[in-house]
């Protein structure tokens, strides 16, 4: 019997964590969910995760998604993971000594607020690419070293990502890949290491960061005790980076003029430029910056953390039950044609690109005793819309032309309605790849390179394509109507836009009301 040679590739996801295993020509074979589980300290008020839960979650994963698959040879693992959560361990042990905090937790606000008065925001954008954030890894560690005795003081404390976390776990060496090294605010992205004199700025141990490598690039060999199953000696593992970042490998966007935008929970835009120094301009632009897993590029993105968010917030107001995916589509079918003449602004947990900002809230704009469950529901996914539509314009100055079409996946692609607003509101061809799992994908595609299963992202990128078609999935394209896109342009120009400045001011002054 022949041995068939396989690449894993694992995402570590908000909601959900994965493990899927592909063949060398980018076909799925398995793929394996498990709920990503939050948990929550009541008494420090936090969310966090359990890592010990988590690694054993992922590890079960692994071995399942391999069972069916009989004689197979597993040459490489990649993992991809949500961007800047992260935990504290002992160097010598693995032993954890903080929580493992996620990356939507909003206790390290009043950390990030110390951030920015220590900097200059320009200056840590040029070197970092990433405007200051609760979300970011350093406005993480100061809340633990705050709230958590011990945990940097004493021994050889580490800082890992949730890649680099399960990445250890496998192998039993500490580090991290740039792109995910980028999200801490602690990473200079023009000199690919680590500020150590920022770092200091804050009395931090100075080894708290790990190395960083490229992503993909192995990091080692698997632990002699998970060798079995088509995991052997040979079985290199890599920490392919970002998820949004490896999504965008999986359906070809690795480089300038080609978008990829991931309708989750959360939305995120991502686009491809040459490595070069940043720029005012950039930094203007409101997006963030950081090292692509293709050498010798950036990435730009821009985000709204309640794109998806915003649709299973309406479902479960909508209906008692709430609503199921069923009923909130034949909801989408009901809703009149055209532009509903609402505004929703989707800050239900406060603004993200191109005008970040915490303090912001989402509204209801227009709504009349006319509307009913169809309309608002109708107006939240335009919103989203809009919202993206001014992400797409920063980005288009930042570019210099027009963005004319968004290569599209995720969960909310299963919606025809939001995808023809989508189209309609930002102009622009929705091409559909059709990959299934593209962060999955994506992050076995990256490790591949590293371990030379591909000889460079160009021909990974063509690999996953061939395995697309193999197994009869097609491209699909969703084109605007002009009709409709030049009346949602004239409410994105005449209302989504200019009512930002006035709300925006609102709930700033109410936030410092409180």
């Amino acid at each position: 019997m022949t041995t068939t040679q396989v690449t894993i590739g694992i995402d570590i996801g908000t909601t959900n964590s994965k493990v899927g295993v592909f063949g060398e020509d980018g076909r799925q074979l398995s793929v394996v969910s498990r709920p990503t589980e939050t948990l929550r300290d009541e008494k420090l008020g936090i969310a966090y995760y359990d890592p010990e839960r988590m690694w054993r979650t992922l590890y079960s994963a692994l071995t399942e998604a391999l069972t069916p698959l009989g004689d197979v040879a597993v040459a490489s693992i990649g993992i991809a993971s949500m961007a800047e959560s992260g935990l504290v361990v002992e160097r010598s042990t693995g032993a954890p000594r903080s929580p493992f905090l996620p990356w939507f937790d909003t206790c390290s606000e009043p950390q990030a607020a110390l951030i920015r008065e220590e900097s200059d925001p320009f200056e840590r954008f040029v070197a970092s690419g990433l405007h200051g954030s609760f979300k970011l890894g350093l406005a993480k560690i100061l809340w633990i070293r705050d709230h958590i005795p011990g945990a940097l003081s004493g021994g050889d404390p580490v800082w890992l990502s949730a890649s680099s976390w399960i990445a250890y776990r496998l192998t039993g060496r500490m580090a991290f890949d740039d792109s995910l090294a980028a999200r801490t605010y602690a990473y200079r992205i023009d000199r690919r290491e680590w500020d150590a004199p920022w770092v200091r700025h804050f009395d931090l141990p100075a080894g708290l960061f790990p190395e960083s490598v490229p992503g993909g690039q192995p990091i080692g060999a698997l632990l002699p005790e998970l060798r079995a199953g088509g995991l052997t000696a040979s079985t290199q593992v890599a920490i392919a980076g970002h998820d949004h970042v490896a999504a965008a490998l999986a359906v070809g966007a690795i480089r300038p003029g080609e978008v990829y935008d991931s309708m989750g929970t959360a939305e995120t835009l991502v686009g491809t430029l040459e490595a070069r120094p940043l720029t005012r301009d950039d930094y203007e632009a409101g997006l963030s910056f950081g090292v692509h897993i293709a050498p010798g590029r950036y990435f730009w993105m821009g985000g709204q953390s309640s794109s998806g968010g915003s649709v299973e917030w309406l479902r479960e107001l909508l209906g008692d039950p709430a609503l199921s995916y069923e009923q909130l589509l034949a909801l989408c079918d009901a809703a009149r044609p055209g532009p509903t003449g609402v505004l929703y602004f989707p800050y239900l947990a406060g603004s993200g690109a191109p005008m970040p900002d915490s303090a912001s809230r989402a509204s209801f704009v227009g709504l009349a005793k006319s509307h009913g469950k169809a309309d608002v529901l109708k107006a939240a996914l335009e919103g989203t819309a809009y919202q993206l539509e001014m992400m797409k314009r920063s980005a288009e100055r930042l570019a210099g032309g027009p963005i004319e079409r968004l290569l599209v996946v995720g969960g909310g692609t299963r919606n025809p309605l939001w995808l023809s607003v989508k189209a309609d509101i930002t102009g622009c061809e929705l091409m559909l790849p059709g990959v299934p799992e593209a962060s999955l994908l994506g992050a076995a595609l990256a490790a591949g390179i590293g371990a030379g299963v591909y000889a460079d992202a160009e021909e990974a990128v063509a690999a996953a394509s061939t395995g697309l078609a193999a197994s009869g999935i097609e491209p699909r394209t969703i084109a605007p109507d002009a009709a409709r896109a030049a009346a949602y342009r004239t409410l994105y120009e005449r209302g989504f836009a200019p009512l930002q400045a006035p709300l925006r001011a609102f709930f700033a002054a109410a936030a410092a009301a409180r």
